[in-house]
């Protein structure tokens, strides 16, 4: 695989950090009390996504790739809350589905990325 010289010249991660910056702005309308529940979560899954990318990228191609499939966890998981969010009343449903969008986006370019490191 070509190196590049940085994670933040790769696309995928850009696109991880801006999805993340996103998620925190949706979750800042919901509820206080959830402050420590789901909005954590979901804010820790979000930033878990970029920051594997980012700490993979600067190690050898197996150990990144490894990296590469824990963020793409992160995101099932944070799917998983999202729609969690949206059955409950958290999420409209208009956000749901451009957040959904977003986040097929970036499991496809993970995977894209995975399959050119790992050869699979």
């Amino acid at each position: 695989m070509n190196k590049v010289k940085s994670y933040r010249d790769l696309e995928v991660w850009q696109r991880a950090v801006n999805f993340s910056v996103q998620l925190y702005q949706v979750t800042e309308e919901f509820p206080k009390s959830e402050q420590y529940g789901l909005t954590n979560q979901m804010r820790r899954a979000s930033v878990s996504i970029a920051s594997n990318i980012a700490e993979g990228h600067g190690r050898s191609d197996p150990e990144f790739g490894r990296y590469l499939f824990i963020a793409r966890g992160s995101l099932a998981e944070l799917e998983t809350q999202m729609e969690i969010a949206k059955r409950i009343g958290y999420l409209k449903e208009s956000t749901y589905v451009q957040m959904t969008e977003e986040s097929n986006i970036l499991g496809k370019q993970l995977n894209v990325l995975s399959q050119r490191v790992t050869g699979r």
